[in-house]
């Protein structure tokens, strides 16, 4: 099983946090983060990598980028976990 996660990330912040849920302009639901690496070499998706894996409670490689490296929205991949423990794991942090 491999939960899927839209992301809104906002790179070069004052501190890495997940700020919690919004709707893109379809109506979907988007995870805004924020971390402090700058979008240089893929230093922000890395960090938003790491961030989402420990507020996830998983290993980092149960986190993957699938879509989005150059922009701010991304499609994140979590294997071993459904959209419905993603979600409430989220919530909870």
């Amino acid at each position: 099983m491999t939960a899927r996660l839209a992301v809104r990330l906002t790179p070069g912040a004052s501190a890495d946090r997940v700020d919690g849920w919004d709707v893109d302009a379809d109506g979907r639901p988007v995870l805004k983060v924020r971390v402090r690496a700058r979008p240089v070499e893929g230093e922000a998706n890395e960090a938003l990598v790491k961030l989402l894996a420990k507020a996830l409670g998983v290993p980092r490689s149960s986190v993957d980028l699938m879509r989005g490296a150059q922009s701010r929205l991304k499609m994140i991949a979590v294997d071993n976990l459904d959209d419905e423990a993603v979600r409430t794991r989220l919530s909870a942090s």
